[in-house]
């Protein structure tokens, strides 16, 4: 290459980033809101009930809990629950399984203001502080409406939390999905304090355009993508073993792979694009698993319902944070992918259901396994995706049904690993 086109290559490389992360704020998704259900005002019982439990939560559980390591999955749960329909005994036997390795509030080591909050991003020691600096807001600067204090510190200023939210494996975003869902201030409050508390590195390649950039091919098919890095021999031998501890190992020595695939994915068709990232993460969970040996992956569920939550929120967010809330998704999904070792997704792995979604609802409520966050939540998404997308050829219901009868517990743990 000439020296006068050499020095043309970045400018190049600035006006396709201008141009990308232009359109990609310009672009939004259309789908209608999944149905918000407002346990805050609701007279019967049923919901009295988990309005109640979830403030009980609130007032005895952290956030963030064995040696801030594990997340409280106490809302997801019983929020899944109910929208199965589990009733007022269900859900209050959930709550004292749930209690019980779950763990009181410490102080933090000193209080929060808005002066100063940005200050103690990232540091879970200050999740008290954040939840009572945030509840503050609440009451004090925003008249107790909740969507205010969230609109103020979520989608405002140059570094807005909500570019943040995969921090801690995706769990600030699930959290605040069910916030939105179930219209709780409570939610909403500690989904904020979550993703103060978790706050790291993941939050720059949204945050800053210089991220986004021409990649060594493309597709509008992120199944493609995750296949291609399954073939991809440069992550041959990184890792030893599976596990979350992988990923940040991942992103300070091999970033460059990382951006390469994940600028590979093409957005042209916001809502297209979006409905085959919903099928990639039903395929990650369900489709990894050889027959007979029952692996479902802890990591990979995560995927799933911060997909669910993804889903939740696009319809009730600002639009210019649609697709960059959808990749953000996607880059966590290809850092998990990529720490769990690349498992083959089998395209063949396709059974006909024998059975429909209340089979799948009695299994996730009345099952063995009922009180298993993670299996609640990853059925309830799937029945969330088919019923947005249509099932017509019923894979969401096939996959529900092979999970719902074929899981035997949780796999994919390293000697390390600390998400819970």
């Amino acid at each position: 290459m000439s020296a006068p086109m050499i020095a043309w290559v970045p400018l190049v490389n600035r006006i396709h980033r201008y141009l990308t992360t232009s359109t990609y704020s310009a672009q939004s998704i259309d789908i209608p809101s999944a149905e918000i259900h407002d346990v805050e005002t609701a007279p019967e019982k049923r919901p009295r009930t988990l309005k109640h439990l979830i403030r009980a939560n609130h007032v005895n559980h952290s956030i963030i809990y064995h040696n801030l390591q594990y997340h409280n999955h106490m809302p997801h749960l019983l929020g899944s629950a109910y929208l199965l329909g589990a009733d007022v005994n269900q859900l209050q036997k959930i709550y004292d399984e749930e209690a019980k390795e779950l763990e009181e509030w410490e102080d933090s080591p000193a209080e929060i203001s808005d002066a100063d909050w940005r200050d103690f991003l990232g540091d879970k020691r200050y999740q008290r502080a954040f939840v009572d600096f945030f509840e503050d807001e609440l009451a004090l600067k925003f008249g107790y409406d909740w969507k205010r204090v969230a609109e103020e510190y979520l989608f405002s200023g140059k570094e807005p939390l909500i570019n943040g939210v995969v921090a801690g494996l995706g769990h600030p975003l699930i959290h605040l999905g069910y916030a939105y869902e179930l219209s709780s201030k409570e939610l909403a409050m500690e989904a904020l304090a979550m993703a103060s508390s978790s706050y790291n590195y993941m939050h720059k390649y949204l945050d800053s355009p210089s991220y986004t950039k021409p990649s060594a091919y493309s597709t509008s098919s992120p199944l493609e993508i995750l296949h291609k890095i399954a073939d991809d021999t440069r992550f041959d031998g990184l890792f030893n073993e599976r596990g979350d501890g992988n990923i940040e190992i991942l992103f300070k020595n091999h970033e460059d792979l990382v951006l390469e695939h994940w600028n590979a994915w093409k957005i042209d068709e916001p809502n297209k694009q979006f409905q085959d990232s919903q099928e990639a993460a039903v395929a990650l969970l369900v489709r990894t698993v050889q027959p007979g040996t029952h692996g479902y992956d802890f990591f990979m569920v995560h995927l799933l319902t911060s997909s669910h939550a993804v889903r939740t929120l696009i319809p009730l967010i600002p639009k210019r944070f649609h697709i960059s809330l959808v990749r953000q998704w996607w880059l966590l999904t290809i850092a998990v992918y990529i720490a769990q070792l690349r498992p083959k997704i089998d395209d063949d792995i396709e059974e006909k259901p024998m059975k429909q979604w209340n089979y799948v609802d009695d299994k996730a409520v009345n099952g063995p396994w009922a009180t298993d966050a993670h299996f609640v939540k990853a059925l309830r998404a799937m029945k969330v995706a088919a019923f947005t997308w249509g099932d017509v050829h019923e894979r969401y219901l096939s996959a529900a049904v092979k999970f719902a009868d074929d899981f035997e517990g949780w796999t994919g743990f390293g000697p390390t690993d600390n998400s819970n």
